[in-house]
């Protein structure tokens, strides 16, 4: 299943490859998706090639080639006949219980999020990580981080960890989140609610809370997923 933003972004690389042979730019991708930045193209255009719709070719520049649209592209799409090829997987023994689908997403590394005194601010994907999708909601976008320090670390968090975020600007008392302070800094806390003001809690008696006016605090994204490297 494909979100709203995945269908819009397909749907617009498309009639652009059939209008002028060749697909949109990011830039492009981004002002018809209303989107912020150009990291929520790079997000989608991952997922989508991920779930086998989409194909980037290498060594050239803005190539991408439509593999095959959903349904509710194909009825209204008159230049595209997608063909399905049948695999050889055999069908499972009768009376077995099925086996239930596991896939993985490829979420992009937005870079280093602290987990103790705020960092400046993550705008840039260092590289990709494959993340189970039941970490993730369909109708929502994600990304992912890697964590430095140990402030977090009674919360298992730990220094080297990745981090699975979703997007959102909402968040309750409790909820571990990714915190803006001042627009140029960045940090990894829970977050907890006092009166107008904003407290960045963290997991370690070793640091404390810091509490900042409320107007001083965006919330980026919440924690929904960890993984870690042995």
């Amino acid at each position: 299943m494909l979100t709203k933003k995945q269908i819009e972004l397909l749907e617009f690389i498309h009639k652009r490859l059939q209008r002028d042979g060749v697909p949109p730019s990011f830039d492009e991708m981004k002002d018809a998706l209303d989107l912020r930045s150009k990291s929520g193209i790079h997000r989608l255009i991952t997922a989508l090639e991920e779930r086998g719709f989409i194909r980037r070719l290498a060594h050239k520049a803005r190539a991408i080639e439509i593999v095959k649209l959903p349904e509710a592209l194909v009825s209204q799409s008159t230049g595209f006949a997608p063909q399905v090829i049948d695999g050889d997987r055999a069908d499972p023994p009768r009376g077995a219980m099925p086996v239930a689908e596991i896939h993985a997403v490829e979420l992009p590394v937005m870079g280093k999020i602290a987990a103790g005194t705020p960092i400046e601010a993550i705008s840039e994907v260092s590289h990709t990580v494959a993340v189970p999708g039941q970490m993730m909601r369909q109708d929502a976008e994600h990304y992912a981080l890697e964590v430095k320090g140990d402030s977090m670390i009674n919360a298992g968090i730990n220094s080297g960890d990745i981090v699975v975020i979703r997007e959102t600007n909402a968040a309750e008392s409790g909820d571990i989140v990714v915190a803006l302070v001042d627009g140029h800094e960045a940090t990894l806390k829970t977050l907890r609610k006092r009166g107008n003001a904003i407290a960045l809690e963290a997991a370690n008696p070793a640091y404390e809370t810091r509490v900042y006016p409320a107007e001083m605090v965006r919330v980026q994204g919440k924690l929904v997923g960890l993984i870690r490297s042995y």
